[in-house]
């Protein structure tokens, strides 16, 4: 193919090629030329122009198929537009030869077509210049025409339409000419011609004035004609040439010349109502017919005169539907007033016309208008059914019932009250909580209007008023309860009217149904009230036969209303509910016979009635049985009641288990199926039970199918669950009736009984196939293949279908390769001799069916034959529908087959291709299944179109043209299977796909009318975007950017929808101003397809994870465009009412300030749900820019990298904008806006609380908006406000407190005094809160108020704590912190509210078998009935009420003076049920200590269940907060004194956290739960000591060593576990070291070939962890007797604290210790300082295991260099805590005291000056240690290395800081052996030390010159003698006099010391320094 791709056509490549391959050469080549003649040089392809000419005009004789003829056209008009047109002049008449060719054959009509193309781009693409040729090309065509077949006309037709749009007026004098002929091909026999007809004069109508003047009336007939057996291609074009016509004969403005008159708006809808009521037909015909009882409107006029309405409205505008609505509205109600009542003679009839009726107000209200226009609308729909129901009152009040029954002005308005109705419900749906002013307008009065027409004589205005109440519920569920009350209240006191029993029971089954959309429910009561009043209409239905039916029907549908309310709710009537159905039906079959003899038709009526509501519930089977008996008797009065009565019981019967029909002796006249024929429209009035049963579907009105035919359905379900399960002698026997019924039927009635049949074997077969079982016998296949191959050649294609569903389905269940053999076999003889259609389609589809079903292996021996017939009959181009058939079938086999039919792809995917060329476009359903067929083709192929062998990149490009063909087909499901084509290509072989023209073809189709053409255009976007999100963008842009022309859709795009073509044009404006992102958006916006709008948001999401970091302030932009186009009036009034508020703030408040111009908008109106959206969006970009650079939440780094690049953008530069956006959405209308804007606000606290301003240090960046913030929060706190916004804003308010963000107590207390006002609120209780919604909402609001309180105060009360501590420390007064001071006024009236809210917690998380126990009456804040909704909003709650209730009882010390304090704040003490007073009366008062245990209890039992059974669910928030409140809890004395008393609860508590630290792997957490260990342990160790100090005040004076051994133990020393406190301690920190530091476990380290490991620097959190635990370890012994330390645990302590030294033991710069070093350190020092030491019994063991300690300790300098790489310093250090810190015995063993020695020796000879620093430090502890038999040998051992290394000062002076501390450390060594030494050696010491100190000094001259480190080792030196000389004078004045030397070097020291002094001390000049360097460190301590 690379050979096709140059400018000239290469022919002698061409040449060679075979037939199927040159067409693909040829196509390809004109692709690339297309692109070519646009990018190339226009001077190089001016020169090679002539041979191009010659070239492509020689292809018209080469028999081009469609596509080739398009592009060949297409290149030749831009090759004479762009080149030289001189020689156009003989293209056109050779083309034009070629039409007057006389050849008529077959193979000719190829060349002729191409050269009618030809012409019709030449003349668009050149236009006037070919002005002189036209009327000759025009006559030519049209006289072909005459002629010509079907293609030909087609062709001619868009032809015309080209010239038409080249020439422009030009043309003027052929336009009647055109006209005429396409006059009639509008109304052709062929569709395909009907619509490029519509086209060509779609076209015309833009210079052909007549056509919107003075033809008017013929135009629109003549398209009425066309209407007559159209498709829905010709009703889209037709209806698009109407409505485009009369719109212009409304706005066009004809010149002055003309005196034509102006059409009327009156006069264009008449017309169009004409054509809606008469049709086609002329006046005087379509009277004769009405009059005779005949309607002449088929349903497809109407259906096309309904778009037509539509495209009118659309073209004319949105603006223009606002000023002219009512005119409008009244005019399309009156289309289904009956006051011509033969137009809607029947039911079905009728209701066609009302749902074509709904259809244009949906698409132009819904479409067209925005959310302000709508609430007009809604205001006149309104208007409109307050005068119907004028009407209505008029004929109802007039005496005489005769003439009120028959009114024809009751029945003429009702179908204009049910339109009406459904569409002013789906407004109020669409427009959500942002209609609550519309239904708070009392001068509209909607409610009442509504209400008003449930009275209605019609059934069907009663329930279109019932939906419409639904829709009101679910849009506003504020309207819910109160709706409710209104409707039961009126039915209650109209019970005596059928009309309002029957109309109300409706809207309250309605208003039941809406309640699983309202998350907020209704009042449980409400239930109850419903139940009785049921049970009160069924009880008296009985008492008045006039009332019998309607009560009977009422009551039912009350109770199946109320079962959809779910077992809460249920449960509590299920008793009443079973006696009912019990009274409804025959006890025994003796009774059923009985009432068969009693009773007339009415009676039978009602009974059937009853029974049928009451299956809604229950079921029974006998009675069918007997049913068609009393149907006989009683006549056709029962007919529709008993139908009714049978479907529900079928669909009851199918919901059964299936093992209940085994055994069951089946009469097979329960399936005699009922017969009806046609198809009906659906409507809510044959089934009134759909009204709470359906789900809302976008804005769908249930529309149940009629009796007749929804009983065939779950009788065909049915029939294949029962006969899946009877007998098989049974089975047989119902196949064989089945088989003599259809034998028995005659005519049309044959065709639907077989239908029924076949439909119900085929639900058998599948059911048998699905349970895995088997037929049966084997004569059982014969009556069921009897069946089905009748079937397969049936005149019916549904028949046919179904047919072969069930010819697949029974080789399926059967299993025989012999007979699948068999079936197949029958097929291929049938097709190779059958020519008729009916059988080739049927047998095609039967193969392409028994590969799908039985799979590409169990069928593949008869593959090869199977896709060779179907290759011959998919191409036999006299019949479409053969190939369409055939073409199915092989996508069906080609699918199946998967790797097995790799040998049949390159002739497939040629035939494909072949096909794909030639078959003409008219056959779209040929198209159709060619896709199907190349997209199975490609998902066979999969990963391997990547290759780059020859063969697969042959089929890559064969695919890939085949796209590009199928991408120019005119049929929109053909364009979507390319696109579906290409999305597959895109995924198996990216680099192959060209992104740019695919992405360019997405865009054009963004906006088409056609939805399954978006679907796969969404789709296919969806998928690019997960790869390459920035690249699609970037070519949407630019293809916008580049050529407007191509974004244009063209004249293809056809539109009836709510998009009309300027909007489109716009659209594609919006890609190169907002992007394609802002496209997407605003195609959001207007779209109403629910799955369309999934992928839209799917498709954003994944852009702005991909993309929003990078393009920060284009998204922030985009996102503000939407949720500021419709903010105004919200953002103003909040602006005023702050700024009035803030005073001179007003500037901070500007930032909310809109600009009202619309112009600069991308966005008008956005709907709320973009909206929402749109907020969705802020906080997922948030959260994006929280996992990139740390500058998106620093502002100071982000100003300063954006100095150094203008690109770099962040968010915190954003700021503002997030704000704003925030408020926007926070005070909408819309109640999800709302929500969506306080989480946004909520994220934003969140994430930028702590980040410091720059400018202001001490201060936050957030500050300067807490304006905007309690601004934005203030309407939440309003009374009318729903509970769920109420408790986002209550999390946001305590976020903002608990943030820190505010400091003054003036501005924070705004914001704190909206939580104020909900705690006032709340005190009263849950009987004093809204009674609106369920009692779970209270919950939910009054758990909110105490979460955000809880949040609010757990963070001051700790600040307050810490604050007490400190001033404890301090010993000084702190200052009151304010918000502290805010929060302790309301805490008494808090720990009630949260006391009562954790007990409620506590009885909800029972398990169900002490259900029995709660109370009766429900918690502080449930109520019983509604617990299991309360449980979810206690769950979210219950963790941080928690934690503030420890907080607060540890302020208290937990002991509060008064248990009742505060109670006289509460207008309703709220207290737990049973915490303050005896749960068996309450009189009894509790002690203050039963109170103090209770709440400890209460505390502890919650956080210990939750923690022990923790859900992977579990947020860490809660986890947190729960050990937070645990810790709280143990750091007061008295609930200390109760865990330490009660082993058993400590001992579970550590298992409890010890599970916590093995499930959850946060440090965090870990070290929370360690904190908790520690505290536990303190508290054991509390006991301990108390019981001893008792112990020993109560022996007095007796001896200790007679004291009892207290501690774990005792005197045996054994622990027990399980048992033991110390045990399941030493557990948890194992766990915790040894996940730390796994070399720790013995089973490790002891294994062979485990190699010693370097030691290791743990991370931050594992030394945190480590050192938590280490500090445990230390705290262990205190709690054990001595022999319980000795034998138990002693060993395996200094095991691990020795362990941890050794394996972290790393070398840090400047002689540090690593936190886990100085932990195990100092653990090390509390175990061997412990007093266990010293008891008299262990002491000698205990002595043993620390020398063995010491000694693995030494070990550790082993000469084998296994631990060389431990830090000297810490082993030291190690070895001096053994010194100083054990008894001498440990120590003093001259073996491990020698090895001591050696080490500190060998330490000072190292050359690293911290480790000599350390050393000597260490030394000096040891050396002052006052037991002499322990310092001594040090001593003697050491002074002299000591002195040595002191006197090299000579000849090493320090170089270094470093060095000269070495010495310094030195001398302190020295000075503090003299202040030790005995008396009589000290002058000994004294005069080795004078001599070095003396050596240090410098004289005068020396003392100039000297390094700093010389000269301050001078002064250290001076400074030291100075203080020796008086200390020890006698020997200071024998050495001076001694050595004439050292005196005189020190005298000349001091001279020069005093000299130096004198110069370094100037006179102060500046006086004001001091003050002024204070000035700048009082600004430093502030930063």
């Amino acid at each position: 193919m690379e050979l096709a791709h140059s400018l000239l056509l290469n022919e002698e490549a061409c040449s060679q090629l075979g037939e199927v391959q040159k067409a693909e050469f040829l196509f390809d080549w004109l692709r690339y030329l297309d692109k070519l003649l646009l990018a190339a040089n226009h001077l190089f392809v001016w020169e090679r122009q002539k041979t191009l000419v010659e070239q492509l005009l020689s292809l018209l004789n080469s028999s081009p198929g469609p596509p080739t003829r398009k592009l060949l056209a297409k290149n030749l008009g831009i090759l004479y537009s762009i080149g030289d047109t001189f020689s156009v002049y003989e293209a056109i008449d050779k083309c034009n030869d070629l039409i007057r060719s006389k050849d008529d054959s077959p193979s000719y009509l190829p060349t002729k077509l191409a050269a009618v193309v030809c012409l019709g781009s030449l003349y668009k693409k050149l236009g006037r210049i070919l002005g002189n040729t036209f009327s000759d090309t025009v006559g030519n065509i049209l006289k072909a025409m005459k002629s010509a077949e079907s293609q030909g006309r087609y062709e001619i037709m868009l032809s015309l339409q080209n010239i038409l749009n080249g020439l422009g007026a030009a043309a003027t004098s052929c336009h009647r000419d055109v006209y005429k002929a396409a006059r009639s091909c509008l109304t052709d026999r062929s569709m395909a011609v009907r619509c490029a007809a519509a086209k060509c004069l779609l076209e015309l109508q833009h210079e052909a004035v007549f056509m919107w003047t003075t033809d008017l009336d013929s135009v629109a007939t003549l398209c009425f004609k066309s209407f007559e057996g159209s498709n829905y291609d010709v009703r889209i074009a037709v209806s698009k040439l109407l409505g485009t016509v009369l719109a212009k004969a409304i706005i066009s403005k004809p010149a002055s010349r003309q005196s034509i008159r102006r059409v009327s708006l009156e006069e264009v809808l008449e017309l169009l109502g004409t054509g809606f009521l008469r049709g086609s037909s002329g006046f005087l015909r379509a009277s004769g017919d009405m009059l005779k009882g005949t309607s002449s409107v088929s349903r497809d006029v109407r259906v096309g005169v309904t778009q037509a309405y539509v495209v009118f409205v659309s073209t004319l505008g949105g603006a223009w539907l606002e000023k002219n609505f009512a005119a409008f509205l009244s005019h399309v109600l009156s289309l289904v007033s009956q006051s011509h009542p033969k137009a809607n003679q029947t039911q079905i009839d009728a209701v066609c016309g009302r749902r074509c009726v709904s259809f244009i107000l949906r698409a132009t209200i819904g479409g067209l208008l925005g959310e302000k226009a709508q609430i007009a609308a809604a205001k006149d729909i309104c208007q409109a059914i307050w005068k119907l129901k004028k009407v209505v009152d008029a004929v109802m009040s007039d005496g005489n019932l005769e003439t009120r029954l028959g009114s024809a002005d009751v029945a003429a308005g009702q179908h204009m009250l049910v339109c009406a109705l459904q569409e002013l419900g789906n407004l109020i749906h669409s427009l959500g909580t942002t209609a609550a002013p519309l239904l708070q307008d009392s001068s509209a009065g909607i409610l009442d209007s509504v209400i008003s027409v449930s009275t209605h004589p019609s059934v069907s205005v009663r329930l279109a008023a019932a939906w419409c109440l639904r829709c009101v519920a679910v849009a506003l569920p504020s309207y819910l309860t109160p709706l409710l009350h209104r409707c039961l209240e009126r039915l209650t006191v109209l019970k005596s009217s059928p009309e309002a029993v029957t109309g109300f029971s409706f809207a309250v089954a309605a208003l039941l149904g809406a309640v699983k959309h309202c998350p907020l429910g209704i009042p449980h009561g409400k239930g109850k009230i419903i139940m009785t009043l049921a049970e009160d209409l069924l009880c008296s239905a009985a008492q008045n036969s006039r009332l019998s039916a309607q009560r009977t029907q009422a009551g039912w549908l009350l109770i199946a209303a109320l079962m959809t309310l779910g077992p809460a709710v249920v449960s509590h009537h299920l008793a009443r509910v079973l006696m009912l159905w019990k009274c409804v039906f025959p006890v025994s079959p003796k009774d059923l016979e009985t009432e068969k003899s009693r009773g007339d038709s009415f009676t039978w009526q009602v009974t059937l009635e009853g029974r049928a509501g009451a299956l809604c519930g229950r079921y029974t089977f006998s009675f069918i049985l007997r049913l068609s008996s009393i149907v006989k008797t009683y006549g056709s009065p029962l007919k529709t009641p008993s139908v009714v009565y049978r479907q529900r019981l079928y669909e009851l019967l199918i919901l059964l288990p299936p093992e209940t029909y085994e055994g069951m002796c089946l009469r097979p006249k329960c399936f005699a199926l009922l017969l009806g024929s046609g198809i009906a429209c659906g409507s809510l009035e044959y089934d009134p039970y759909s009204i709470y049963e359906k789900d809302v579907d976008g804005d769908s009105v249930p529309k149940p199918l009629p009796p007749t035919l929804s009983v065939i359905s779950s009788a065909v379900k049915l029939f294949g669950v029962v006969c899946a399960r009877v007998g098989e002698a049974q089975r047989l026997l119902i196949l064989e009736q089945l088989l003599d019924c259809v034998k028995h039927a005659k005519g049309a009635r044959q065709q639907v009984v077989q239908l029924h049949v076949v439909s119900s074997v085929s639900s058998f077969l599948k059911y048998v196939a699905g349970a895995k079982g088997s037929l049966g016998p084997e004569e059982m296949r014969r009556p069921a293949l009897a069946l089905v191959m009748g079937a397969l050649e049936s005149s019916s294609p549904l028949l046919r279908c179904a047919a072969a569903e069930a010819w697949a389905r029974l080789a399926q269940v059967v299993d025989d390769a012999a007979f699948t053999a068999a079936l197949a076999q029958v097929s291929f003889d049938k097709l190779k001799s059958a020519r008729d259609v009916v059988t080739r389609t049927g047998h095609s589809l039967a193969l392409g069916t028994l590969h799908r079903y039985l799979g590409g292996i169990s069928s593949s021996q008869h593959l090869n034959s199977c896709v060779g017939i179907l290759y011959t009959l998919s191409q036999d181009s006299t019949s479409p529908d053969v190939q369409t058939w055939a073409l199915h079938s092989l996508s069906l086999v080609i699918d199946s087959a998967g790797p097995l039919y790799y040998v049949h792809v390159e002739p497939t995917l040629s035939l494909i291709i072949m096909l794909l060329l030639n078959v003409p476009p008219t056959h779209a359903e040929v198209h159709q299944s060619l896709g199907r067929c190349l997209n199975a083709l490609i998902t066979t192929l999969g990963p391997e179109l990547q290759g780059n062998s020859t063969s697969v990149s042959t089929l890559r490009t064969s695919c890939l043209l085949g796209c590009a063909v199928m991408q120019d087909n005119p049929d929109c499901l053909v364009q979507a299977q390319a696109i579906s084509c290409l999305q597959q290509l895109h995924m198996f072989a990216p680099r192959h796909v060209n992104l740019s023209s695919l992405v360019s073809c997405l865009c054009v189709n963004l906006c088409s009318p056609y939805l399954l053409l978006r679907r796969a255009v969404l789709a296919c976007l969806r998928q690019l975007v997960q790869r390459e999100a920035a690249e699609v963008s970037e070519h949407a842009v630019m293809l916008a950017k580049d050529s407007r022309e191509e974004l244009t859709p063209g004249n293809d795009c056809l539109f009836f929808s709510c998009e009309e073509s300027p909007q489109s044009d716009l659209q594609y404006a919006n890609i190169r101003e907002v992007g394609l992102e802002g496209a997407l958006l605003a195609l959001l916006d207007k779209e109403t397809d629910q799955r369309l709008c999934r992928d839209i948001k799917e498709t954003l999401n994944h852009m702005v994870t991909s993309m929003a970091v990078d393009k920060l302030s284009f998204w922030l932009k985009l996102c503000k465009d939407v949720l500021a186009a419709s903010a105004d009036f919200t953002a103003v009034t909040c602006v005023d009412a702050m700024q009035e508020e803030e005073g001179d703030k007003g500037d901070d408040a500007s930032v909310l300030t809109m600009r009202n111009d619309d112009r600069s908008r991308p966005f008008t109106n956005p709907r709320w749900a973009t909206r929402v959206f749109a907020a969705e969006c802020v906080y997922r970009i948030i959260n994006q820019c929280g996992n990139a650079h740390s500058a998106h939440f620093d502002l100071a780094l982000a100003q300063e990298m954006r100095k150094r690049d203008s690109r770099n953008d962040f968010l915190v530069l954003h700021l503002a904008d997030l704000i704003r956006m925030a408020f926007m959405a926070a005070t909408d209308h819309s109640d999800q806006l709302r929500l969506s804007g306080l989480e946004t606000l909520l994220v934003v606290i969140r994430r930028f609380a702590t980040i410091p301003e720059p400018e202001f240090p001490g201060h936050v960046i957030l500050e300067q908006y807490q304006a905007n913030v309690g601004a934005a929060l203030r309407p939440a706190f309003t009374s009318e406000t729903p509970p769920d916004v109420t408790a986002k804003a209550c999390q946001v308010c305590s976020a903002w407190i608990a943030s820190g963000v505010v400091s003054d107590l003036n501005d924070l207390r705004r914001v704190h005094q909206l939580l104020v006002s909900s705690l006032t609120k709340i005190q009263a209780g849950k009987e004093a809160l809204s009674h609106l919604y369920n009692e779970s909402a209270s919950t939910m609001e009054i758990l909110a108020v105490l979460k955000a309180w809880a949040e609010v105060s757990a963070s001051q009360l700790i600040t307050g704590i810490l604050e007490v501590v400190s001033k404890h420390l301090r010993n000084g007064s702190c200052s009151s912190d304010g918000l502290l001071d805010l929060v302790h006024t309301d805490l008494g009236t808090l720990s009630r509210l949260w006391l009562a809210a954790l007990q409620d917690f506590a009885l909800l998380t029972l398990p169900s078998e002490f259900a029995s126990q709660l109370p009766v009456d429900g918690g502080a804040f449930y109520t019983a009935e509604t617990s299991e909704n309360a449980k979810l909003h206690y769950s979210n709650s219950w963790a941080l009420i928690l934690h503030a209730t420890a907080l607060w009882l540890t302020s208290t010390g937990f002991v509060v003076a008064d248990p009742d304090e505060g109670a006289s704040n509460l207008s309703r003490p709220v207290t737990p049920t049973s915490m303050c007073q005896g749960s068996s009366s309450g009189a009894t008062v509790k002690s203050p200590e039963d109170v103090y245990t209770d709440r400890f209890h209460l505390i502890l039992g919650i956080s210990v269940e939750f923690l022990c059974s923790l859900r992977s669910d579990a947020t860490m928030e809660s986890i947190t907060a729960c050990l937070h409140a645990l810790q709280a809890l143990l750091d007061v004395p008295w609930p200390r004194s109760k865990i330490g008393s009660d082993q058993d609860l400590g001992i579970e508590l550590l298992n409890v956290l010890h599970r916590v630290i093995l499930t959850r792997e946060s440090p965090s957490i870990q070290l929370a739960s360690l904190e908790v260990v520690r505290q536990i342990i303190c508290a054991a160790q509390e006991h301990v000591k108390e019981k001893r100090r008792s112990a020993e005040v109560d022996d007095g004076a007796a001896e200790k060593e007679t004291l009892p051994e207290f501690g774990e133990g005792k005197d045996t020393g054994g622990l027990v576990p399980g048992k033991s406190l110390v045990f399941a301690t030493l557990e948890l920190c194992v766990c915790i070291l040894v996940r730390q530091l796994p070399e720790l476990n013995p089973k490790l380290t002891g294994s062979p070939g485990v190699k010693a490991r370097k030691p290791q620097m743990l991370s931050e959190d594992g030394s945190r962890l480590v050192s938590a635990a280490l500090v445990i370890l230390a705290e262990l012994p205190a709690v054990c007797s001595p022999e319980g330390m000795l034998i138990s645990i002693l060993p395996t302590l200094l095991y691990l604290t020795i362990g941890v030294l050794r394996e972290t033991a790393v070398r840090l710069p400047g002689g540090h210790l690593s936190s886990t070093v100085a932990a195990s350190l100092q653990a090390l020092k509390g175990i061997l300082s412990s007093p266990m030491a010293r008891a008299e019994k262990s002491h000698a063991a205990w002595t043993d295991l620390l020398r063995s300690a010491l000694m693995t300790v030494l070990d550790f300098w082993d000469p084998d260099g296994t631990h060389r790489e431990l830090d000297e310093v810490s082993l030291l250090t190690a070895l001096t805590v053994f010194i100083l810190s054990t008894s001498p015995e440990v120590t003093t063993v001259p073996c491990l005291q020698k090895r001591c020695i050696d080490r500190f020796k060998a330490a000072l000879e190292i050359e690293d000056p911290m480790v000599q620093i350390k050393t000597y430090q260490l030394l000096l502890s040891v050396f002052q240690y006052p037991n002499p038999a322990v310092s001594y040998p040090y001593i003697y051992s050491l002074v002299s290395s000591v002195v040595g290394k002191l006197q090299e000062i000579d000849k090493r002076k320090p170089e270094d800081a470093a060095e000269l501390q070495v010495f310094q450390e030195g001398i302190k060594v020295l000075e503090a052996l003299v202040a030790v030494a005995e008396e009589q050696h000290r002058s000994q010491l004294v005069a080795c030390l004078l001599p070095i100190l003396i050596s240090f000094l410098l004289d005068e001259n020396a003392l100039g010159s000297a390094t700093s480190i010389m000269r301050n080792l001078h002064d250290f030196a001076l400074q030291n003698l100075m203080q020796i000389g008086p200390q020890y004078s006698s020997v200071f004045k024998s050495v001076m006099a001694s050595s004439p030397a050292l005196k005189a070097r020190l005298e000349a020291a001091i001279k020069g010391n005093q000299e130096s002094i004198r110069v370094r001390t100037p006179t102060p000049k500046h006086p004001q320094n001091p003050g002024r360097n204070s000035s700048i460190q009082l600004k430093t301590n502030f930063l």
